[in-house]
């Protein structure tokens, strides 16, 4: 996968730095780097004026007095404040607070006096327990008074691998170092880092290769290059068939994700309904196609022509015992099946029955109150679907602000793109519905669902607010221009 848009752990990032010093760049040069591009950022955003560093006792605090340095040096008034005795600093943090020739304060709230800027540098991604103390104190002293903060790495507080915010402030602007960390996106954290710069420090990308990402944030660049094209000799058999079991009397939701579905670029697009909901679907629906199911066995009959290459069960279907049957049918034949809303919950008095009957390319896209009922839901987000999707073997959507894909060999992507307006009925099963136009013309199942949910997200940015779901497919094809 494309490793400029990877997503390292504090562990990975660890080993990042020490495989750089290895190869010969001091660890000191690294932190000049990191400072020289905390100070940079600042002088770009802010105007001179007096800036208090808050300092901790590891190399987030070595940052910190090399920023206060810099921006010293081009003639801001600068004040530093450590959290413990000077002293106690080691290597390369040591080797940076002694060419600080200023003055070292207490750190206490009493430091944000007269200060009309706040570095964070006291613990950045190292600290994995809760803030306390004089650095919670300070912290919160300083957002109660509205002074804009920029912190390195992550907020203090915050955890870089999770997103959880254990005593973290909101921050008006933050700055990592060689590739976000997935606390950057996951909320809240995502929530609390103002605007994230991710600064060249003269890491070299070669250590991408030994360190191995298995995290990454959302873009096309992930998966553009398998994104299904069009071509010159094709036609709508060649762009293949995606069937929907179709709901009733609930009918809108399978509609939208049928529209979603040939807007993704489905050739053929069917829903299967009861004869009773036929006249609704007939009269909602002009390119897609309507099949009435007058017996229980027409169903399976439908799945037994090869035509159809991919299945989606769940919007507006019903949490009855035929939604269960009918999406243990479509795992059955082995084409990519994609279970959504009802069909979730269908299984959620015995999920191991789901779990046995993936066997072949699956997806499930539950929100958060469906992934309670089918999994465990304890621990942060990325590390609950991550055991979701090893035990289930299916590719994992976990929806939300902060949407997560993950794939049963372990590989994640956050998603990052979605703007609030999608948080409207419907919005859920038109990503269905686009999963579905990806899975029928092939596409490979973990990169079509990262893939859906970007262009979900672009499509409702493009539109941006008064959305609706019914207007999400529409909005697809000035997506898809904007790639190419």
């Amino acid at each position: 996968m494309d490793t400029q848009t990877a997503l390292l752990d504090v562990r990975r990032m660890g080993e990042a730095d020490r495989l750089t010093v290895a190869t010969g760049t001091l660890a000191t040069e690294l932190m000049e780097n990191a400072g020289k591009a905390v100070a940079r950022a600042i002088e770009q955003r802010w105007s001179a004026r007096p800036v208090i560093v808050l300092c901790g006792p590891g190399n987030n605090g070595g940052d910190g007095f090399v920023v206060a340095r810099h921006l010293s040096e081009t003639g801001w008034p600068v004040r530093i404040a450590l959290l413990g005795p000077r002293d106690h600093l080691v290597g390369a943090a040591r080797h940076h607070a002694e060419l600080w020739r200023g003055t070292i304060e207490p750190l206490t709230p009493s430091v944000l006096e007269g200060a009309e800027l706040v570095v964070d540098a006291i613990f950045g991604a190292g600290l994995s327990r809760a803030l306390d103390g004089s650095s919670l104190e300070t912290l919160a002293a300083a957002a109660s008074r509205k002074l804009p903060i920029v912190a390195i790495d992550v907020p203090s507080g915050l955890m870089g691998d999770t997103g959880e915010a254990l005593g973290a402030v909101a921050v008006a602007l933050t700055v990592t170092f060689f590739r976000k960390k997935p606390g950057h996106l996951l909320l809240p954290g995502r929530l609390l880092c103002g605007e994230v710069i991710v600064a060249d420090i003269g890491i070299p990308n070669s250590v991408l290769d030994q360190i191995s990402p298995d995290t990454f944030e959302n873009d096309p660049r992930l998966w553009l290059a398998v994104l299904p094209q069009l071509h010159d000799d094709g036609n709508k058999y060649t762009r293949n068939h995606a069937l929907i079991s179709g709901g009733y009397p609930m009918t809108g939701a399978a509609r939208m994700a049928g529209r979603a579905a040939a807007r993704a670029g489905a050739g053929l697009t069917t829903i299967a309904v009861a004869p009773i909901a036929l006249p609704v679907y007939a009269a909602a629906l002009t390119s897609i196609m309507v099949q009435p199911l007058a017996m229980p066995e027409d169903f399976g009959c439908l799945l037994d022509d090869n035509r159809y290459t991919a299945f989606l069960i769940g919007p507006g279907a019903g949490t009855g015992e035929e939604t269960r049957t009918r999406a243990l049918a479509m795992l059955g034949t082995g084409r990519p099946t994609l279970l959504d809303a009802d069909a979730l919950t269908a299984f959620a008095d015995d999920p191991l029955t789901l779990d046995r009957a993936i066997t072949g390319p699956c997806v499930l896209t539950p929100h958060d109150g469906e992934f309670h009922r089918l999994f465990d839901p304890n621990g942060d987000k990325l590390t609950r679907t991550r055991v979701a999707a090893r035990r289930s073997g299916a590719i994992i959507v976990l929806k939300g602000s902060d949407t997560v894909i993950t794939s049963p060999d372990g590989r994640s992507v956050i998603n990052s793109n979605a703007p609030p307006t999608l948080a409207t009925a419907g919005s859920g099963d038109v990503l269905s519905g686009i999963v579905l136009g990806l899975l029928a013309q092939n596409m490979e199942p973990f990169l079509a669902a990262a893939a859906a949910v970007w262009l979900h997200g672009a499509a409702a940015t493009e539109f941006g607010p008064g959305l609706i779901a019914e207007d999400l497919p529409e909005l697809l094809p000035r997506v898809f221009r904007s790639l190419y």
